[in-house]
């Protein structure tokens, strides 16, 4: 393990590179980015663990490709006439939520679902959270569907994925998900919002995550439907 946390200036460089192949994904004519990195999980009080992994972004698509350890993540950009995963979003940030999503403005920005508003947290507040509660999973409707679904952010949703929903994340954020009843672990992308309490069972809205089906096959509890988790963000830093 480390002695002590990466350098300030490494994770200011990785942040540049990671908004430069997100903007990447919206545009025509980007070059092949591959570049190595380390996944370092820490703790409020320091403590590191490093699993390695690789992000590639391929010119003239809108598709990434990136890996974290053994987990493969795609990431595609969905046509804006499919419909919401979550189709209770009412705006993001005082915009039609397709509207947010086409502008890009849905990473921080406030939203509201049947009147009421949700604040999410910065991207500094997200780098210290770590929280104990109850997880959900969603996504079996989808595996239906005519044509595909979206998640808040306007990328595609498939339930096979390793993803989750999130009502205070920055979309994306990656988090380490345990299921405290097994011990088992998943690194999953937060990419929508959710869970928010349903008519019929208003308690479900105090779940604190909503996994994707295949996350929550890996964590034991696709049948039960709910488990008791711990969820902590995670940050890419670029290996040296």
């Amino acid at each position: 393990m480390p002695d002590s946390p990466p350098d300030i200036s490494l994770k200011l460089r990785l942040t540049l590179a990671f908004f430069a192949a997100a903007a990447c994904l919206y545009m025509a004519g980007c070059s092949v980015i591959k570049a190595p990195y380390k996944v370092i999980s820490g703790t409020v009080k320091g403590s590191y663990y490093i699993v390695r992994g690789a992000y590639e972004l391929t010119a003239g698509t809108t598709k990434v490709v990136y890996k974290i350890g053994t987990y493969t993540f795609k990431i595609t950009k969905a046509p804006l006439d499919w419909a919401f995963v979550k189709d209770d979003i009412d705006s993001i940030d005082g915009l039609p939520p397709k509207e947010a999503v086409r502008k890009g403005r849905v990473k921080t920005a406030p939203y509201t679902v049947k009147g009421k508003r949700y604040y999410p947290m910065s991207v500094e507040e997200a780098k210290s959270y770590d929280e104990t509660g109850l997880a959900s999973w969603y996504g079996y409707e989808t595996l239906r569907a005519n044509k595909g679904a979206m998640t808040a952010n306007g990328e595609v949703f498939d339930p096979k994925q390793m993803t989750a929903a999130h009502k205070y994340l920055p979309l994306p954020t990656h988090v380490e998900v345990t299921n405290l009843e097994n011990g088992r672990s998943v690194i999953v992308r937060v990419n929508d919002r959710g869970p928010f309490p349903s008519d019929k069972n208003p308690a479900s809205g105090e779940r604190i995550i909503d996994l994707s089906a295949g996350a929550a096959k890996k964590l034991g509890f696709y049948t039960r439907g709910l488990a008791r988790v711990r969820v902590r963000t995670i940050e890419l830093v670029k290996e040296s």
